[in-house]
């Protein structure tokens, strides 16, 4: 079992906003992604989502652009990223998944083989560029979430097993300075953490380690709308 990741797919099947307004890079980049998908995973490998899967603002648009990755091989593992306002209470969007290869992480885990992925959208971090004062209760409770996150995780944590903590936000700023999400992976023994959000030129290594927890940056268009592999 192989476990990959990519995120902010932006999707819009039934949303009118394609994503080539922010470049030509962007055409055909679903085409792209899945092409890629196909050529990588395996049928019993994981492939973990990011968040910003869809555009959609309800939740059957959300799911429309959801179901356009079923076809795809693997085990997809999802989060909440800001865009996705379709995501609202987890138990209806578990309702609506499209088949049982989809699992929706919310303050919560899933454990396959010796690898447990625990999940949680995240905030915007002190540090960052746009953070201000009205982002610190975001910031706090984001973390308690995923203080709930861990809970579950000890539960099915066992000698040898692999934990990677999945968040849509970059859990710590450019100078890779200490947040509460980073002292929550250290404490509970992350060993690796992926992440995305982030667009554009503006730089942030794809890949960096911060007292030995690995970090990935897995936004579709950094990586050239090809997934990254974890494990």
């Amino acid at each position: 079992m192989k476990v990959w990741a990519i995120s902010d797919l932006h999707l819009s099947g039934l949303s009118n906003k394609p994503m080539d307004v922010f470049g030509t890079g962007w055409e055909g980049h679903f085409e792209k992604i899945k092409a890629d998908w196909e050529e990588k995973v395996g049928a019993d490998d994981v492939v973990l989502v990011g968040g910003d899967t869809s555009w959609g603002m309800k939740l059957e648009e959300g799911m429309y652009d959801v179901a356009s990755l079923a076809p795809l091989p693997g085990k997809k593992v999802l989060i909440r990223g800001n865009h996705d306002y379709w995501w609202n209470a987890i138990s209806r969007v578990r309702a609506r998944r499209p088949d049982d290869s989809f699992y929706f992480l919310q303050n919560d885990c899933v454990k396959f083989g010796n690898i447990i992925i625990a999940g949680s959208r995240g905030w915007l971090v002190p540090g960052s560029a746009d953070y201000t004062e009205h982002d610190e209760a975001l910031y706090r409770r984001e973390a308690e979430r995923f203080k709930l996150a861990f809970s579950q995780v000890k539960k099915v944590r066992e000698a040898g097993d692999e934990v990677i903590a999945l968040i849509h936000y970059p859990p710590f700023n450019v100078k890779k300075e200490d947040t509460l999400f980073t002292g929550l992976f250290e404490e509970n023994a992350v060993s690796v953490v992926v992440f995305g959000h982030l667009h554009g030129a503006g730089y942030f290594p794809l890949k960096s380690e911060k007292e030995g927890i690995r970090y990935f940056l897995t936004s579709c268009d950094k990586t050239k709308f090809s997934l990254t592999q974890i494990f």
